[in-house]
């Protein structure tokens, strides 16, 4: 084990260095400038067209191909991204990085906007109809179908795989073990089964089920937990000027706030936008695989809610965390990922309600996740080797999610972080090079809706 996690952080430190971080900002603001700018100049059509079309659209089942309404869809997605990495994953990123690694999180999901939309719209551009009317898509297909680089496609699906596995299966599972381990000294191993029963109910009913507890469990567990960070936020108001001034200063000057702990900037930078991008997914090509289920006519409808789920992922969710913890000053005290946030969210509200909102919600996002990343795993492996692949796929996701929960807490968080690095790359090269499929398609929406600047 020893040698394995030698070899991954040798490994980390290629994937992760500054080629990657530059090519990961490029792409972003590459697609805002040539998409108008559209997540700054329409914000308020950007929540009209998502959020309050959510509760006003009535889908017509007969009215495109999909498994999916368009919410369900990203609902989804956004079980899929709203997990642990928004509150474990935002907390390793503060310890390892400083309070400033939440302003290089928040500067690369607002261009990240613009890139998961274009995945998004391109995973349903190139969607494919399966002889039973279900859907087939992702960055694969557009690797594979757009680029016309099959190899591309196999190359992206082999690595979802393992991607999805150790993303949701071991580190959702794993914080939740050790959250409930530290707060009610629950059995790891006891969590683990259970989680893996639950996990099964739900993804042996298929992607419907799926979307149908995502519907419901996603906005409730995003609510609450927003909720307890505005309370937070309001309980300790005085004290909220200074939080942000400490964290925009450490952004450039890490050092100051940690001791010495984080010597770098580029220390900084790199585990905000690591940790923002394994929560929100903008720049991975994997949110695609769900959106792809949507019944939707034109593919930037469901292109916009990729930009608006980073918005809530990152933007709030992740900020609340970020805020919590800077306020708790607990960040450089050795606690480190969810038992780091629980406590932060005790010591700011009185008779540790705080951890209990953070506990529930820490459970409700993971488990969230493990029934909706489940859907990565099957999308590629059915690319790879199809349908028969389902039930050994379900067999070991259920498998690992036990194993999960006995796994290291540092070496699950780096071994993510390397596969998204391996990930990230060939997609971005992809979406680069489509970025004038995308712009045509963004024009003819918007033309279509009446949006007069494009």
């Amino acid at each position: 084990m020893e040698l394995i996690m030698q070899i991954n952080d040798y490994i980390n430190g290629i994937v992760w260095g500054v080629p990657l971080l530059v090519l990961i900002f490029v792409t972003g603001i590459y697609y805002t400038v040539r998409l108008g700018f559209f997540q700054f100049a329409h914000p308020v059509f950007l929540i009209k067209d998502t959020v309050v079309k959510a509760f006003k659209k009535k889908d017509d089942p007969n009215s495109a191909p999909g498994e999916l309404t368009s919410f369900q869809a990203a609902m989804t997605s956004v079980a899929a991204i709203v997990g642990s990495g928004n509150i474990a994953g935002v907390a390793t990123a503060i310890v390892l990085g400083g309070p400033g690694a939440l302003v290089w999180m928040l500067l690369a999901a607002l261009f990240g906007m613009s890139t998961k939309f274009a995945e998004v719209t391109l995973g349903i551009h190139y969607r494919e109809i399966t002889s039973d009317g279900s859907t087939a898509g992702g960055a694969m297909y557009y690797l594979a179908k757009g680029l016309k680089q099959k190899w591309l496609g196999v190359l992206f699906s082999v690595l979802v795989i393992p991607y999805a596995f150790v993303i949701s299966a071991v580190v959702d599972t794993n914080s939740i073990a050790l959250a409930l381990e530290e707060r009610w000294a629950v059995p790891t191993l006891a969590t683990g089964i259970v989680l893996a029963l639950l996990t099964a109910v739900v993804i042996f009913g298929g992607l419907k089920r799926i979307g149908q507890v995502s519907a419901v469990l996603a906005p409730f567990m995003g609510g609450l937990y927003i909720l307890g960070g505005i309370a937070v936020i309001l309980l300790n108001i005085t004290q909220v000027p200074a939080a942000i001034v400490t964290i925009v200063q450490s952004a450039f000057d890490p050092a100051a706030f940690t001791g010495g702990a984080v010597g770098s900037i580029f220390v900084c930078m790199r585990y905000g936008i690591a940790r923002g991008i394994y929560s929100n997914e903008a720049g991975l090509g994997t949110a695609a695989m769900v959106h792809s289920g949507a019944k939707v006519d034109h593919p930037v409808e469901q292109g916009m809610w990729g930009a608006m789920e980073v918005f809530l992922d990152t933007v709030l969710v992740c900020s609340v965390t970020a805020l919590t913890i800077v306020l708790s000053g607990l960040y450089d005290t050795g606690l480190d990922g969810s038992v780091l946030t629980m406590r932060a969210f005790d010591k700011m509200l009185p008779g540790n309600v705080g951890g209990l909102i953070c506990l529930a919600a820490l459970v409700l996002f993971g488990f969230s996740c493990l029934i909706s990343f489940y859907t990565y795993a099957e999308r590629a492996s059915e690319y790879i080797f199809g349908g028969k692949s389902k039930l050994v796929i379900k067999i070991i996701w259920i498998g690992m999610i036990v194993v999960g929960s006995q796994t290291t807490l540092g070496f699950a968080w780096d071994l993510a972080d390397t596969i998204n690095g391996l990930m990230i790359i060939p997609n971005l090269v992809g979406l680069l090079l489509l970025s004038n499929e995308v712009v045509k398609l963004k024009k003819d929406y918007f033309r279509n809706v009446g949006v007069t600047k494009q």
